[in-house]
């Protein structure tokens, strides 16, 4: 037989000691690591009435349902909430949030401040009557004013000077505008045009840009008027309205001092002593509409035509008198 001297036996016995501890330690470790990995059935209900048990090793509620792929939607919250630890057999309730719990977290949101169940309960009736106040609709009715445009006539013929005369004044015109609008907390949130209707056309601004008046003395000392026959009609069309007369009485008007002096403010009939425009015999008749009737057209203008008002009540009767006498 094989002989075991002492010093050998001792070794044996060392090692086999060693061995039984590493193999006591690693059983522990593993009962260990099983106690806090140990699964676990845990029911979970969802908001919409569904049920579902899961087996997990995960122990905070907020674990369980990432592990399980459930994500919480903004209008829902979770029994116990998500830091709680649960244990086997627990039950985790999905729900949707009550309209308290809703207006809560919306004040909340706004203050920027941390609020509980409890302080919620205590809101005020007016800032929830405000988080929900609902959105009202109105038809309103606007009368709006519709901007004129400014028309430029130019019978300057390419006068280095010119002058502008406002034929016509400019008038804004009206229209009635029908919107739809919402409110919410007595705030527009939304205007809409409905219908637009106008109610009064805009008269547009006439304006003439004629060659500038100028003045010149001849060397006999008479003084002249310059101007253009275009300009000194359009001022007695103008003037013709003003007296209520018609495009016909205007047309009589062209033809009568057409053939009295061409509408020519420095006409001079050396025969008579007649002058200007209308022919004023003697000249100086046209003072009583203004002394400056050899430098201004519209002086002249006026005068003819309180003359012809006066004595024949228009120019179509001056026009048919002048045709039978051969004057007016």
């Amino acid at each position: 037989m094989l002989k075991v001297n002492d010093d050998e036996k001792a070794s044996i016995s060392l090692k086999r000691i060693l061995g039984i501890c590493l193999i006591f330690l690693f059983i522990s470790g593993i009962c260990v690591f099983a106690a806090n990995k140990q699964v676990k059935n845990v029911k979970i209900t969802l908001s919409n009435g569904c049920e579902m048990n899961v087996v997990t090793s995960k122990t905070k509620v907020a674990d369980i349902l990432d592990e399980k792929h459930i994500i919480l939607l903004p209008e829902e919250k979770v029994t116990p909430d998500e830091n709680t630890t649960i244990g086997a057999n627990g039950e985790i309730v999905i729900t949707e949030k009550t309209a308290q719990e809703e207006v809560a977290e919306l004040v909340s949101n706004e203050t920027e401040a941390t609020t509980t169940e409890e302080n919620a309960n205590e809101l005020s009736m007016e800032m929830i009557s405000q988080a929900y106040n609902p959105i009202t609709e109105k038809t309103i009715v606007e009368v709006q004013s519709i901007p004129f445009e400014t028309v430029t006539k130019n019978v300057a013929n390419g006068a280095s000077e010119t002058k502008d005369q406002v034929l016509q004044e400019g008038r804004e015109g009206k229209k009635e505008v029908t919107y739809r609008v919402k409110y919410q907390n007595d705030v527009e949130i939304e205007r809409t045009e409905v219908s637009s209707v106008v109610l009064e056309e805009p008269v547009n601004k006439i304006v003439q840009v004629r060659a500038k008046q100028t003045t010149s003395r001849s060397s006999s000392g008479r003084t002249y008027i310059s101007g253009s026959v275009a300009e000194y009609q359009a001022y007695a069309r103008a003037r013709c309205s003003a007296y209520g007369w018609s495009t016909a009485d205007f047309n009589c008007l062209v033809a009568l001092w057409n053939k009295e002096s061409k509408w020519n403010p420095n006409a001079y009939n050396s025969g008579s002593g007649a002058y200007g425009i209308p022919q004023a015999l003697p000249a100086s008749k046209m003072a009583t509409a203004g002394t400056d009737y050899r430098t201004n057209y519209k002086t002249q203008i006026n005068w003819g035509l309180s003359y012809i008002s006066s004595r024949y009540g228009s120019p179509s009767a001056a026009w048919s008198h002048s045709k039978s006498t051969g004057w007016y």
